[in-house]
């Protein structure tokens, strides 16, 4: 069941995870980013129902990050190539492998991230894009944008972390 609460609905954070929030969801992307493009090459990886396959990139498609491009007429066949929306997405499966990596590989990174040219591993981290210093819990605050309605904006007034003089949670 999809939340109704207008908060999530206005929420960016609420309708990215309507789009691809879902873990299957991430993992098909996961695989697109690797090359993945056909229903078959998309089951052989992940080892996903064929029924739950076909749902979850119909969603995907629905939602804008993928086109669904016919290469065979008889019979027919499609493949799922990325739109510039999916790929805008990519840094989220980049910070997700880093976060992985660093948190849940106690006996040390499986895969990692690397530069194509060089392969040297990334090191991935997000920035702010105007003086490229790193966005953390300690520096970041939400505020209402130009859009917000009053809902939002009186939800967003009411967060601890809305006042810069209160530490974020945590150690």
């Amino acid at each position: 069941m999809q939340p109704k609460s207008s908060s999530i609905q206005e929420c960016p954070v609420g309708r990215a995870v309507e789009t691809v929030g879902e873990w299957w969801s991430i993992l098909i992307l996961r695989d697109a980013f690797q090359g993945a493009t056909r229903f078959d090459e998309f089951s052989q990886s992940l080892g996903i129902a064929p029924n739950i396959l076909s749902r979850r990139l119909a969603h995907l498609t629905a939602s804008g990050m993928f086109v669904r491009r016919r290469y065979q007429e008889r019979p027919p066949r499609y493949e799922y190539v990325l739109t510039d929306k999916a790929r805008d997405f990519f840094p989220v499966i980049a910070t997700l492998l880093a976060w992985g990596n660093k948190h849940l590989a106690p006996k040390g990174e499986s895969i990692v991230l690397a530069n194509r040219s060089s392969t040297r591993p990334f090191d991935p981290i997000v920035v702010d894009a105007a003086n490229m210093q790193p966005i953390t819990l300690a520096n970041a605050v939400v505020v209402a944008g130009p859009r917000a309605s009053r809902g939002m904006r009186k939800r967003l007034a009411s967060l601890k972390a809305m006042n810069p003089a209160v530490a974020p949670a945590g150690d």
